[in-house]
């Protein structure tokens, strides 16, 4: 049976014969061997024996026309790094240049880093500047992880994805800095695949459900192109353009478009002999075709960083559908497709010198010693579509293009963003919608108030995800708590009005009951259900009254502890009057313990006397009708009066004074008073205050909820009566 591995290196010396009829074919045969037996028993993740990774870069390279050494260098790139082979060993046996490759590409592995992070960047960084003095090191590399992606299936799911995640943001541009195209696309489709597999699944459906549409309309396209060159007597050839779901899918992205109205799904390419014939058939096409305003491109007169050159153009093509063009010579296909590998080829060149950016690359080697800060650097080269700003402290945000002030804080911390009320850039106060650029140093100012929060202005202008879904996350907690708060108001101040004082334990007790009855998970879940207006108010204290209220509303007891009774004096009492009786025993009832101005209604009790009510009091319906009877406020006895306040606030510095101040500043008089503090810090404080206006008591209470920290403020139910 015929080994797999010597058939493809049967391909390799084909391919290479092909490019260098006078090579060292030898070279390459030895290098192999040598690979062959320094492998010898190793196997990969895949089962396969550990030569077919060389091979399989060497393969990929070869057909690139690379030379010999090169070709040497990528059969034995792993030798140094994985066996017992060392550099001087290649040295010696293959010189000097061979011995320089596969140092550049060797992994840092006995060299002992902090972390992973920094063993990653330092390999990186010294990649590159061995690609400064020689560009082969870095088509080595590359060609090793693509192959390495193609054959990533048997790691577990975290793993390909950090794979894919470095080679999507690292070695993906590099491959397109250096014009390799055939790399760059089959790299981002692979890591697509493997970081978006949904995504790239959908992309995938329908690039294959227009596939038929697609191809008959190609083919007529492509007929009527071939037929005007030839009346023109142009020599060249026309085909349709390969799509890739990668560079599909970041279009929809970047133009917000759906797949259907992305303009290059459909587009041809024509290759001729010479410039000439570029633009000839350029001439030809938009002589047929209407061309789309701002879609031309001339990368013949003016080539791209990489050395790419094309003419580019859309026009409306037959159906009235966009169609794009693309025209070059055979030697600028070559380099479109191979990039800096057809251009060190065609120039027998032996550094990459021609490429603007690879100074560049010199200047970040020479300016980083810290490779974790050349890899920064080495990024913001290679991101077209990103910046990468700084914190105070030095530490590299990155952001798409466009990000805010506010897209930088989120990226920060949550409550950094949340808390965000300006931002300095470069130690310039600026606007929170300022369009950040690489290298900015960004600083974010912060609220410190309790109750700070972001804009929803911010949705119009932040680019990042994040902060987008944060901002609305905030909004929709924000939108849940005024609920909450609502109908917690809502349900006490039905409570309050009905006068039953219970304590906060008992009453929890109770609302829960009512909650799970109503199908409610919990007390709060109540609250926002009675807030957001799907359960009345009325009916959880309605409920909540069943399962508390006694047979005879003298049994409704206070389990708040019990404020000193009231003392009535001489001078100053409240009175009322009954009708019909002139000298009865009178007293407030406790379960919802009126106030002068209340409309009120007597009870004749079993032997003590006459017990008033509000008119509203829900133990009116439980007592006898015809025992009822009229009362009403004497006005001569209407005067000065007491009432005893809870409220419940975190406990804080200030706190007594400022509630002291409320009370001085609706015209009360503190009689009483006492406080409690709990574990969580949640302070009880009850208050004896005398009154004029019986309307201030509402006044009162409502001032006192209007203090910071308050959580709540109410009257409580006095418990001894006062005689009539």
């Amino acid at each position: 049976m015929t080994d797999p591995t010597d058939e493809a290196m049967d391909r390799i010396l084909s391919a290479y014969a092909a490019h260098h009829p006078n090579g060292d074919a030898e070279a390459i045969r030895r290098a192999y061997e040598l690979g062959r037996r320094q492998h010898e028993g190793q196997i990969r993740q895949t089962g396969d024996p550990y030569i077919t990774h060389p091979v399989a870069v060497t393969e990929i390279l070869a057909g690139y026309g690379l030379d010999t050494e090169t070709l040497c260098a990528a059969l034995l790139h792993d030798t140094v790094e994985d066996t017992d082979l060392t550099v001087e060993e290649v040295r010696e046996q293959f010189g000097e240049e061979v011995a320089s490759l596969i140092d550049g590409v060797t992994k840092l592995d006995r060299i002992k880093f902090g972390s992973r992070e920094e063993a990653q960047a330092a390999t990186i960084r010294k990649m590159v500047i061995a690609l400064a003095r020689d560009v082969r090191v870095l088509l080595i590399k590359l060609a090793d992880r693509l192959h390495n992606l193609r054959t990533i299936w048997p790691f577990p799911e975290e793993k390909q994805q950090r794979i894919a995640r470095e080679s999507l943001d690292v070695y993906a541009p590099l491959a397109h800095r250096l014009g390799v195209q055939e790399i760059k696309h089959e790299m981002e489709d692979r890591c697509f695949a493997i970081l978006y597999p949904r995504r790239n699944a959908e992309i995938k459906a329908l690039l294959k459900q227009r596939a038929p549409q697609r191809d008959a309309y190609l083919g007529v396209v492509i007929g009527e192109v071939k037929q005007l060159m030839e009346d023109a007597h142009i020599e060249g050839e026309v085909t349709g353009r390969p799509k890739h779901e990668y560079s599909i899918y970041r279009k929809m992205v970047n133009s917000g478009l759906p797949f259907e109205r992305i303009h290059d799904l459909i587009g041809i390419r024509v290759i001729v002999d010479d410039v000439r014939g570029c633009y000839a058939v350029l001439g030809l096409v938009h002589a047929t075709w209407p061309p789309v305003h701002g879609r031309f491109k001339d990368y013949v007169a003016m080539p791209k960083f990489n050395l790419y050159q094309s003419l580019h153009t859309t026009v409306i093509g037959p159906g009235g559908g966009p169609l794009e063009v693309q025209i070059r010579t055979r030697e600028m296909h070559e380099r479109a497709e191979f990039g800096i590998a057809a251009h060190w080829r065609y120039k027998e060149g032996r550094s990459a010198d021609t490429l603007p950016w690879m100074a560049d690359l010199r200047f970040l080697q020479d300016e980083y010693e810290d490779p974790n800060e050349f890899l920064a650097g080495l990024k913001l080269d290679l991101y077209q579509d990103e910046v990468f700003v700084l914190t105070p402290k030095g530490d590299v945000k990155t952001l798409p293009k466009g990000a805010t002030p506010v897209d930088f804080a989120y990226r920060v911390h949550t409550e950094v963003g949340h808390r965000c009320i300006g931002a300095k850039v470069n130690g310039r106060l600026v606007p929170l919608d300022t369009k950040l650029e690489s290298g900015d140093i960004v600083e974010i100012v912060t609220s410190k108030a309790q109750d700070a929060g972001p804009s929803r202005d911010w949705l119009a202008f932040v680019r990042t995800s994040r902060a987008r879904a944060k901002i609305r996350q905030w909004f929709g907690k924000e939108r849940r708590g005024a609920a909450l708060t609502d109908g917690r108001e809502a349900v006490l101040s039905l409570l309050r009005k009905e006068g039953l004082g219970l304590h906060a334990k008992r009453r929890d007790e109770l609302l829960a009951s009512v909650a799970e009855r109503l199908g409610q998970r919990d007390i709060e879940s109540l609250f926002v259900a009675v807030g957001e207006g799907t359960v009345s108010g009325s009916t959880v204290v309605a409920r909540l009254l069943r399962l508390a209220r006694p047979e005879e509303e003298e049994a409704v007891e206070l389990a708040v502890p019990e404020p000193p009774p009231v003392r009535p004096r001489p001078d100053t009492g409240v009175g009322v009057i009954v009708e019909g009786l002139d000298d009865v025993w009178v007293r407030i009832a406790r379960c919802c313990a009126p106030l002068p101005g209340d409309d009120i209604v007597g009870f004749v009790t079993v032997g003590r006397g006459v017990s008033v009510h509000r008119s509203d009091c829900t133990n009116i319906a439980s007592l006898g009708k015809e025992r009822m009877i009229d009362v009403s406020w004497a006005p001569e006895r209407v005067g000065r009066f007491s009432v005893w306040i809870q409220i419940e606030a975190l406990d804080r510095p200030r706190l007594l004074r400022d509630v002291t101040e409320r009370i001085s500043d609706i015209g009360g008089d503190i009689r009483a008073s006492s406080s409690t503090t709990s574990k969580d810090r949640t302070a009880v404080l009850r208050y004896e205050v005398e009154l004029s206006d019986p309307g201030q008591v509402d006044r009162l209470i409502d001032a006192l909820r209007g203090i910071e920290g308050v959580y709540d403020a109410y009257r409580l139910v006095p418990r001894a009566g006062l005689d009539g």
